[in-house]
């Protein structure tokens, strides 16, 4: 039921954009409103979570070490699992945003014959690679749609892209990649007990969203053609703020436009905002200087406090009596 509750609605969101693009009234609000609402809304959201973030108090060291400290000159320390100076945190930062160093490093328990038995990731790591690889260089890819001339690295990217020909137009190998991913996402969702049972509509929606928009994407260039010129002319007047709806742009790119205008405005408020999250993260960009220096609680307030020697002068005759060794001599 959230796998079909989260279908459903991105087949209503698919068909609310096949009615605009269809209606000539609506062509402007879907073509043009709806995009730059959407892209206010991914910069206010992004920007306010950022603000926020910014702003909570990170009173100790808390990141997630599991490797030796520094702590004595003779004790190697693991300057990646536990890094205490900045150099280390960024090494450790570079590998976690591009390598996913740590679900590289994941590992999964289950019962095996009453025993528990640890297994690998590694198809979870190269798929979650796999996708967001693709998923980038698609962006990137489409920034030609934007730009006059086109720069040549995005040129450069987009024949790499589509090196490996089969026919005309080229095949773009990141299309297969990123289908490809995302069925395997949903397919360890459904079918992995422990991953479906924590799994609700709103971790089904982004996949099938991303899945709605790769296929109406593949759809427009292989099977259903649309006047990419005139998508290219829409594209640039939106980018230079002189929007005009363009005639034969067809009812599946706005479509295709809408649902990734939803992806947009669902983005901030989602957990796909793990994307910049991981750089504002105290368990990743803190180094680990717990040993060198004592970090002290801002929001402490004046506290009494009951010393030792307070203690002992106050109990001193009943631990006498006890034979509980003072640390100095009480008269009687």
């Amino acid at each position: 039921m959230k796998l079909l509750s989260a279908l459903a609605a991105v087949a209503v969101l698919t068909a609310i954009g096949l009615a605009g693009g269809s209606s000539g009234g609506l062509q402007s609000l879907f073509g043009i409103w709806i995009p730059y609402l959407a892209v206010a809304v991914f910069l206010g959201g992004i920007v306010s979570a950022v603000i926020r973030w910014g702003r909570s108090a990170v009173p100790f060291r808390i990141p997630t070490t599991c490797g030796q400290q520094r702590a004595l000159p003779w004790i190697k320390n693991d300057c990646l699992e536990a890094p205490h100076t900045t150099g280390a945190v960024l090494k450790r930062m570079f590998l976690e945003v591009f390598l996913f160093r740590t679900l590289f490093r994941n590992t999964r328990m289950k019962l095996v014959d009453g025993n528990v038995v640890y297994g690998s990731t590694k198809w979870l790591w190269l798929g979650a690679l796999a996708f967001h690889y693709a998923f980038f260089t698609i962006l990137i890819r489409h920034l030609r749609f934007f730009l006059e001339p086109v720069p040549g690295v995005i040129a450069a990217m987009d024949k790499a892209d589509s090196f490996f020909q089969i026919g005309l137009p080229p095949l773009y190998q990141t299309d297969l990649v990123i289908l490809a991913a995302l069925a395997f996402l949903l397919l360890r969702r459904l079918f992995e007990p422990q991953v479906r049972y924590i799994s609700f509509a709103s971790d089904f929606f982004p996949l099938a969203l991303i899945g709605a928009i790769a296929t109406t994407g593949v759809l427009m260039r292989y099977f259903i053609r649309v006047d990419v010129t005139a998508i290219k002319q829409l594209a640039m007047g939106l980018a230079t703020f002189s929007p005009a709806v363009p005639q034969g742009v067809g009812a599946l790119f706005f479509a295709h436009l809408f649902l990734i205008c939803a992806l947009l405005a669902y983005f901030p408020f989602s957990k796909l905002l793990h994307a910049p999250g991981v750089f504002l993260s105290p368990t990743r960009n803190l180094a680990n200087t717990s040993r060198e220096k004592r970090h002290v609680n801002p929001w402490n307030y004046p506290v009494k406090v009951h010393t030792y020697e307070e203690w002992e002068e106050e109990f001193h005759k009943a631990l006498k009596s006890a034979d509980f060794p003072l640390e100095k001599e009480y008269k009687e």
